[in-house]
């Protein structure tokens, strides 16, 4: 039933202590008065001093700062004053001052005869301590406020107190926001004296009541509405006062005075009860405990907790796991004592034996254990502080414990809602409704006051009206209890755990229909059927009584050990069954067992599928076997069985997670649908059944159902106890939090695979429906052209969104070191207070029309109620909650950021648009998004602030094209980009300044425009793909034309961008805009882009001059090759000669002289300098060119016989060979592409002469000569070249020395044969396998 959630072991014992209400603080005071401030849940110290003595450090810190301020005054600073015996420790900030006032209000307010009947109304006091969080130190000789968050102090001595010894103090309640924060102490004189925080003086003193000491005080509001002062002092007087701030006399007099303990009043505490006013619990001396009414003020009951020792300690408590235990209290032993039913049994029991939490090593220092002080967190009933001689324990009671009610559906068109609960023995029906008279529908996003703007903590004041009614059917348990009903909402389920036992009653009548012994029960969520786990009835354990004997003991320890075996034999062999009921409201039998596993169950879970939760054999250790035991004899969940109740420190739940003992079946074939998961703490699913929700300690594991169960995700919510599907929401319900998750399954490939499969099948089910009808005949087609509309469907990743709508946290204030200095007059800074409350309140705004917009994302967090809740739901457009005390609350979901989301995830983007009016612009594109991953793009559209970024993404996802283009020239500035004018028709002098004024205007915003384009370049080009998929080709052009104009700006655009608007613009026949695109190619160096652009055009000479002139001579010659280009030979020569400058260039290398060494020794490479002649240079040709230095066909003149035909003297000549000058060409004989003829030499009949490079193509660029021919004549000696393999070499034409030596064109023949290099074809460009190129040979002399 209870953990250890934090423990701090001292070396004193722990007398005093308290905890924040928010914050996870607790301050103790020890014995030799050393205070600390620790919190508890990241384990660490904040603060400690030693406020007995004097802190030296506060001292030291007190001086430096006075020096700091130039305050040289002698006086002896308060910080050196000793401070004395600890008499109280506490906390004092804005939420402190709240849950006081909050606590009790609702206290009062359970009164039938209150003036304020609903707690959650009432108004909350304004913030006083600006963001400080005050630890206040009670000492005998000074008082101590210490803010945490500037770690500066303030000492008040008891000089300024009358100089009385302080022995406790209360903070009172102020009536308005312009009174300061008011402390009363209590003296040893009898007297009440009260100090503003403000001031530091003394404002009030409360006189004439205690003769002795007074021991404790405390506030509470009586039933009428007024604030009263509860004193209990040394002479066992329990005196009543005024504290409302009504009167201005300084001396006030007791209202009421009566004598409650003998020997003294140690302690007294509030009782809230249920239905009734509250009471006072008090405890004294004469080691009694008496509770007082606080109408009559008269003693209820009176009882002796523990009969040898007095208690130290009181609490009122509350707890769902334990609903007939009340109060708390501790005495000098090692237990916390719960009492129960205090107004008529008052059995006192030990809630637990806090020995058996502490570490075993702690306790072997000391004999025995012993509590000296005990707190309950005031808003979170299941943590137990308590302060004992070994340390701080602070103990944890079934946080996940929720109270005995269960909504019921509300008929349609019902404005009342009603909610099923069970209360000691009888069951009760809680009727609840808003008795607003405004439709929060409407959603009056608040109430504004006098000066205009939002005072209201919340977003809207909420008014419940509740009754509750008693049903005549007794429950036959008063145990602690878990309710749940069914799907249709016609049947109540109620478990009792501890007995173990269930029953099911008909909501119509409330009989019962079905009953039995078991603790494990789950509902299905589709149809009303359940499946149980029945268990032998177990025997009781009898109640271990403080101060019986050891016999005693030893045989209660027996029966229980005897008890927990039985139990766990009967659990091992029970099984699940499942039982429906039917119309006429009989159950029967579905299935006697589901045969899953061999394993105990120890959990069932509910919902469109069963969930079964087994006992794991694991090896344990004996401490957690003594635990589990424990828990086996105590279980704790209706629904989650033993282990479930847990959290990390249980025995079921290791470091690595979870265990996996958790299974699936399902309900109609009760065959397993699933592997072991790992085990939840509770399961919710959704009531449409499209998802489920798994619940761990640190977070929730969210899943789709349809069309299979897929994993969308987990949100990280620790320790949730509750929560409730509505549509696409998740309310989830946590000790400190109400949180908001808003689901989206997305769309996911098995979707899309799912959807097509239903298509197919209907289409197969109604042609199987016309064949049954009609015969074969049906099945007669007509074959046509089928237009196949490809309509893609974009994929959508799962939407998981968290808004945290309610907190116990107060609102923050503005730290006072943020606070500017203001000046005060008689301490009043109500002014400036003023303005900074309008400025953190102002959370509307009025539009046009008056019509109220909320300028926050989000709406402040509102108020959590205290302790566990039930999640009702929503309805009436609000978050029900119900409380432990059966009290119900609404919280408001009228904000637009948050009503917004809610209708969007309801399915209605139609009226999220519509109150999208009704918040801020600033964050429509924030709730556009959301609305974007809830799958409504298009009407996310027509959200009115959205930024024009989003509104293109919305467009594009929408397939609205048109305004996604519009978008898109407004970001880019680009509207009027490519729109010709045409300035034909101006005449007049102004008309053509006009136009030379307009056309540098035009000018600037073009740069302008195509900065813009080159920005958004991507969007463009998405659009245009966007477009061509939907066929929608104008915009498309629209969105080229800018394109262009952009790429017509040398170096606006880059490589990838420009190829992929030169396939666009070829694509959509762009022709003219392509011819201009090609030039800006080739200017920026993309020969490949400019020559797919110009092929596109069909412009060969354009292609080849792109290739060319970007440096890509491999592609130029085997282009000008392949289509016969009159400008082969020159391309070859300039691509040739760029790979011997290529070959020639080597890099210097660095070498050592090791290296130099080891090089000469090789064998050199060319053995005389004669060789190097006969090294060719490195020729790369097209397959079928003649080599380059192929010698010239040379005929002798003095052989040529006329008459006879030219083929006869030339037909050995080679192939190719350059004909010399005067020489004709034979008739008939083909010549070789690319074969120059030599100037003045008639061309056979017949035969086809390409033009050489000395007569480019018309229209091209080639007319001027390549490098390699224009360099020809200023280095002829170098670029002589020599054929491979031959002896001879022959001087090209054009040399300027004599030939010395005749060559004969069959020689030449013979001398030449052909240099193709077969990878010249396969790698035009490459020059890796070349070898190195030799010197160049001397220029030999050539007789002609």
């Amino acid at each position: 039933m209870l953990r250890l959630r934090a423990f701090r072991p001292t070396s004193d014992k722990v007398v005093k202590i308290q905890l924040h209400p928010t914050h996870p603080w607790l301050v103790t005071a020890d014995a030799n008065d050393r205070v600390s401030v620790w919190d508890w849940e990241h384990r660490q110290v904040i603060y400690e001093l030693k406020a007995g003595g004097v802190d030296e450090r506060r001292l030291v810190g007190a001086k430096l700062e006075k020096l700091a301020e130039g305050d040289d005054s002698k006086g002896k600073p308060t910080e050196a004053i000793r401070g004395g015996s600890v008499k109280q420790v506490s906390f004092y900030d804005d939420d402190v001052h709240f849950w006081q006032h909050w606590r009790n209000c609702s206290a009062a307010a359970e009164a039938p005869t209150a003036v304020n009947q609903q707690s959650s109304t009432f108004s909350a006091p304004a913030p006083s301590t600006r963001g400080r969080h005050f630890v206040v130190i009670c000492c005998e000789n000074k008082v101590i406020f210490l803010d945490l968050v500037t770690m500066r102090g303030r000492d008040v001595p008891k000089q300024e107190l009358d100089n009385r010894s302080l022995l406790c103090m209360e903070f009172l309640s102020r009536s308005s926001s312009g009174d300061a924060p008011l402390v009363a102490f209590g003296s040893s004189d009898g007297v009440i004296r009260v100090l503003s925080m403000l001031t530091w003086k003394l404002v009030r003193r409360y006189t004439g009541g205690h003769k002795g000491a007074i021991a404790c005080l405390m506030t509470y509001m009586s039933a009428a509405g007024e604030v009263h002062l509860v004193s209990g002092g040394s002479d066992g007087l329990l005196i009543l006062w005024s504290a409302d701030h009504i009167h201005d006399s300084r001396e006030l007099v007791p209202k009421i005075s009566m004598k409650a303990h003998d020997g003294g009043v140690v302690a007294v505490e509030l009782s809230r009860v249920m239905g009734s006013a509250p009471q006072l619990i008090t405890i004294g001396a004469d080691k009694t405990l008496a509770i007082w009414d606080t109408v009559t003020f008269k003693e209820i009951r009176r009882i002796k907790p523990v009969p040898k020792l007095a208690c130290h300690s009181v609490a009122s408590w509350c707890h769902p796991r334990a609903p007939n235990l009340d109060i708390l209290t501790c005495v000098k032993d090692s237990h916390i004592w719960a009492i129960e039913h205090p107004t008529y049994s008052a059995l006192t029991r030990p809630l637990c034996e806090l020995s058996s939490l502490v570490p075993p090593q702690v306790l072997a220092q000391h004999k025995k254990l012993r509590v000296y002080c005990m707190v309950a967190h005031p808003l979170q009933p299941h943590l137990v502080a308590t302060g004992t001689n070994i340390g701080i324990i602070l103990s944890e009671f079934d946080p996940r414990a929720l109270p005995a009610i269960a909504p019921l559906p509300t008929p349609t068109g019902n404005k009342e809602h009603s909610a099923v609960y069970i209360v000691e023995r009888e069951l009760k029906l809680l009727n609840f409704q808003l008795s607003n008279t405004a439709n929060p529908s409407l959603g009056n996003a608040g109430v504004a006051s006098d000066t205009g703007r939002l005072r209201n903590e919340s977003i809207e004041q909420l008014v419940v009206k509740q009754t509750k009614k008693h049903i005549s059917t007794p429950a036959p348990h008063d145990s602690y209890s878990v309710l749940s009903v069914s799907s249709s909402g016609k049947y109540v389920a109620i478990v009792w755990p501890d007995i173990p036992s269930f029953a099911v009653y008909k909501a119509s009548d409330w009989s019962v229909v079905d009953s039995g012994t078991g603790k494990l029960f789950a509902w299905d969520t589709c149809r009303d059927r359940y499946a149980l786990v029945e268990s032998a009835l177990a025997p009781r354990m009898p109640l271990v009584v403080k101060g019986g004997s050891s016999k005693k003991a030893k045989e209660a320890a027996a029966a229980a050990a005897q008890a927990a075996a039985a139990a766990a034999s009967a659990a091992s062999a029970a099984t699940v069954q499942v039982r429906i009921l039917l119309d006429d409201g009989t159950a029967h039998v579905l299935q006697r067992s589901i045969d899953g596993r061999s394993e105990p169950v120890i959990g069932l879970h509910g919902g469109a599928l069963l969930g079964v939760t087994y006992r794991t054999s694991r090896r344990i250790s004996p401490l957690t076997a003594t635990a589990i035991s424990t828990v086996q004899s105590m279980p704790l969940s209706g629904f989650g069985g033993s282990g479930s109740s847990f959290a990390s420190d249980d025995p079921f739940s290791s470091k690595e997670g979870p265990p996996q003992n958790f299974q699936l079946y399902s309900w109609e074939t009760y065959q397993p649908v699933s592997g072991l998961l790992a085990q939840p703490e509770w399961t919710v699913w959704d009531q449409t059944v499209e998802y489920c929700a798994f619940a761990y300690q640190q977070y929730i594991v969210i899943s789709s159902l349809r069309p299979q169960f897929r994993y969308l995700g987990d949100v990280s919510i620790p320790f949730a106890t509750g929560a409730v599907w509505h549509r696409r929401q998740l309310f989830v319900a946590t000790p400190t939090t109400i949180e908001c998750v808003f689901v989206d399954a997305g769309v996911a490939a098995i979707d899309i695979e799912t959807k097509k499969r239903k298509e197919e099948m209907k289409a197969r089910e109604a042609q199987s429906r016309a064949v049954a009808e009609h015969g074969d005949l049906a099945l007669i087609t007509v074959e046509a052209p089928q237009v196949t509309a490809s309509e893609k469907v974009s994929l959508r990743p799962p939407m998981l969104q968290v808004v945290r709508l309610a907190s116990f946290q107060h609102a923050p204030s503005i730290p006072p070191f943020i606070v500017p200095k203001q000046s005060k007059l008689d301490g009043d800074d109500s002014v400036f207070q003023k303005e900074l409350d309008g400025r953190r309140y102002s959370e509307v705004a009025v539009a046009g029309g008056g019509v109220s917009v909320a300028v926050t994302r989000f709406p402040p967090e509102q108020k959590r109620p205290i302790g566990p809740l039930v999640v009702v739901g929503v309805r009436d457009g609000v978050l029900w909650l119900v409380d432990r005390y059966m009290c119900a609350h609404a919280l408001s979901l009228s904000h637009p950021g948050i009503r917004c989301r809610c209708l969007a995830a309801y399915g209605d983007p139609v009226s999220a648009v519509k109150w999208a009016t009704r918040l801020g612009r600033e964050h429509h594109d924030d709730l556009a998004q959301f609305m974007l991953g809830m799958g409504y793009a298009n009407e996310a559209l027509h959200l009115p602030g959205i930024s024009k970024r989003l509104e293109f993404d919305l467009a594009m996802q929408s397939n609205d094209l048109k305004r996604a283009l519009a978008c898109l020239l407004t970001m880019s500035n680009s509207r009027d980009v490519g729109q010709e004018t045409a300035a034909a028709d101006a005449t007049d002098v102004t008309q053509i300044l006009n136009l030379a004024v307009a056309k540098q205007a035009k000018q600037e915003s073009l740069s302008d425009a195509v900065q813009g384009i080159v920005k958004f370049v991507k969007e463009f080009f998405d659009l245009i793909d966007a477009a061509d998929a939907t066929g929608q080709a104008d915009i498309a052009r629209e969105v080229l034309k800018r394109l262009a104009a952009a790429a017509s700006v040398k170096g606006a655009l880059h490589g990838q961008m420009l190829r992929g608007l030169a396939l666009r613009l070829a694509n959509h026949g762009e022709l003219t805009r392509l011819s201009g695109l090609v030039t800006n190619l080739i200017a920026a160096g993309h020969g490949r882009e400019a020559a797919f652009a110009a092929a596109v055009l069909g412009d060969n000479a354009l292609m080849e001059k792109a290739w060319q002139d970007t440096g890509m001579l491999a592609e130029a010659v085997l282009h000008a090759q392949a289509h016969g280009r009159p400008s082969l030979r020159n391309l070859v020569i300039a691509w040739n000669k760029m790979l011997q400058k290529e070959l020639d260039h080597t890099p210097t290398v660095k070498t050592d002289a090791a290296a130099a060494f080891l090089a000469s020794l090789e064998d050199p490479k060319l053995t005389s300098l004669g060789e190097t002649e006969k090294k060719p240079p490195i020729e790369i040709l097209p397959p079928g060119m003649p080599p380059l230095s192929a010698p010239p066909i040379v005929i002798k003149k003095s052989g040529t016989k006329p008459g006879l035909p030219n083929a006869a003297q030339a037909s050995n000549g080679p192939i190719g060979a350059p004909m010399i000058q005067g020489a004709t060409a034979p008739q008939g004989t083909q010549m070789v592409q690319g074969a120059p003829i030599a100037p003045g030499a008639p061309g056979a009949q017949g035969v086809p002469i390409n033009q050489s490079a000395a007569a480019p193509a018309q229209g091209t660029d080639e007319a001027k000569p390549s490098e390699a021919t224009a360099a020809d004549a200023a280095t002829p000696a170098a670029e002589v070249a020599a054929v491979p393999g031959s002896e001879e070499a022959t001087a090209a034409p054009g040399t300027e020395e004599a030939p010395a030596a005749p060559v004969t064109a069959v020689e030449a023949a013979t001398a030449a044969p052909s240099t193709e290099i077969p990878e010249a074809t396969d790698k035009p460009s490459s020059t890796e396998a070349s070898p190195p190129p030799p010197p160049p040979p001397p220029a030999y002399e050539s007789v002609v």
